[in-house]
């Protein structure tokens, strides 16, 4: 499997190496070994996702207080999406900026998406499956949006072949510059020291 670390402290994309022959193909999209070498601790795992959008749907921008956060691994094994991570962590160096990894059904590629990153992807193709590892199960009371059609982001939507499709809650979610008034964001630190945790813990 090869390991590529973003840009965006704590996210990493993870391109596994598939097997396919007469009967079909067989791949690991997510190997445990490479990804604690790769981040510096295990992932655990406390809830799978799995939904399933058609084109042109974009899901996020989403993300859950810290301490204790929620982390995702993320992959497609059905169709194709444009998968965005987002750094708002206030005080980060790269703060407001986000990175775009293509994932589809063809090379099941992943995206580990840190606690106090924000996370959103657009459905390229009808019927694209995402599915989500989350090291933390759903809590509605720490989870939080961001308008992911905010000019200020510029999301790379672009690649849509048509109107985006988003529900009702994403649409009405506060920019990034209201969210920030709000004091809704992660604090850098305080999501560096949880990394740091997770690396401490055997």
């Amino acid at each position: 499997m090869q390991v590529r670390r973003l840009e965006i402290t704590g996210a990493f994309e993870f391109t596994p190496k598939s097997f396919p022959d007469h009967r079909g193909l067989f791949v690991a999209p997510f190997q445990g070994e490479v990804f604690a070498e790769a981040t510096g601790h295990p992932l655990q795992v406390a809830q799978t996702n799995h939904s399933v959008s058609a084109r042109n749907v974009i899901r996020g921008v989403h993300f859950a207080d810290v301490p204790p956060g929620q982390a995702k691994y993320v992959y497609c094994p059905r169709g194709a999406l444009l998968d965005v991570v987002v750094d708002l962590r206030t005080g980060s160096p790269t703060f407001g900026r986000w990175e775009a990894v293509r994932l589809d059904s063809t090379e099941f590629r992943a995206v580990y998406i840190a606690e106090g990153l924000g996370h959103a992807f657009a459905a390229l193709t009808d019927d694209t499956v995402m599915s989500y590892l989350c090291s933390t199960p759903y809590n509605p009371a720490a989870e939080h949006g961001i308008d992911p059609l905010d000019p200020e982001l510029a999301l790379p939507w672009d690649e849509l072949d048509g109107e985006p499709v988003l529900s009702e809650k994403d649409r009405d979610a506060p920019s990034l510059a209201e969210a920030r008034a709000q004091g809704l964001l992660p604090d850098h630190e305080s999501c560096l020291a949880h990394y740091e945790r997770l690396r401490r813990t055997p």
